[in-house]
């Protein structure tokens, strides 16, 4: 990871005093075998506010609670943005709630409204059970709903926290693709997506993968075709996701890198908490890589 990149990372209080006081889970007798388990979801939670429009933060820990991931990525996240979030640190908060580590990382950190407050910021969000080893945000091409005339060009916003989950290194990246019918700037995503995620590959040899987010396309998307050169959609064949009160199109993704077996992933039938549905998957971590012993 380049110090520049480096320089974005965000980790909330919460998730830095949780790292101290909250122990990862413990080793089972199958864990000292050839494989880990981990059970790890993607939610997008609406910036805390449900299918109604109502924000609930006490509905949306309640349904990332009744997941029971290890590890879980959020995108739509609220950091102290404004009134639709009551200025809350959402990250922090549902991270507090249910006990776990947390790391932000911001697509848009603006000036507050009033001098003196948290800026105002939103993103994406790993939740983890496990400590966070280091974090970054990295910057994919993205075009801003915050300008008035945008062009596409770097931004950050594509977050990746390093974990170390009973022994096997984990790089875990959350993003949300861009949404407009437009496909270009979602393709232009993907190139970098790859690009960034063979490099971090490279930079820590052995580690596992995983892709969360958004993708805001159908599995079949021409756009989306290049992640499935080094990944696997861990949900194929799962329920739709989007919208969550009567689904048509699946566009939430738990996708994994070579050394992870998929072993079952649901669509929980969640439909108040956000305006979308959670994908959650449960898998086993090599820990060797393959051919070696």
């Amino acid at each position: 990871m380049s110090p520049r990149a480096r320089t974005f990372i965000q980790l909330s209080v919460a998730g830095a005093l949780l790292t101290l006081a909250v122990a990862a889970p413990p080793a089972s007798a199958a864990d000292q075998g050839h494989s880990v388990p981990l059970r790890i979801a993607t939610y997008n939670i609406h910036a805390g506010a449900g299918s109604d429009g109502v924000f609930d933060l006490d509905r949306q820990a309640a349904a990332l609670r009744a997941l029971d991931a290890d590890v879980i990525g959020l995108q739509e996240v609220d950091v102290h943005w404004g009134a639709r979030s009551q200025g809350l640190d959402v990250a922090g908060e549902l991270a507090r709630r249910l006990g776990m580590r947390v790391s932000f990382a911001p697509i848009y950190s603006l000036d507050p409204v009033t001098a003196g407050e948290p800026r105002r910021e939103y993103g994406v969000a790993v939740l983890s059970r496990f400590p966070v080893r280091s974090a970054t945000n990295h910057e994919i091409t993205r075009l801003s709903t915050q300008d008035e005339n945008p062009v596409p060009a770097p931004a950050p916003g594509f977050g990746e926290v390093t974990l170390k989950v009973r022994g096997v290194p984990v790089q875990v990246f959350v993003t949300h693709l861009d949404y407009r019918a437009d496909p270009a700037v979602r393709a232009a995503q993907v190139a970098d997506t790859r690009r960034i995620m063979a490099r971090e590959r490279a930079e820590l040899p052995g580690a596992r993968q995983f892709l969360l987010g958004d993708f805001n396309a159908e599995p079949s998307a021409p756009e989306l075709a290049p992640l499935w050169q080094e990944l696997r959609d861990a949900g194929a064949g799962t329920p739709d996701t989007y919208p969550a009160e009567a689904p048509v199109k699946r566009i939430d993704y738990v996708a994994v890198g070579e050394g992870v077996r998929v072993h079952d992933v649901a669509v929980p039938e969640e439909s108040t908490a956000s305006d979308h549905r959670p994908v959650v998957a449960e898998v086993s971590l090599a820990r060797r890589a393959p051919g070696r012993g």
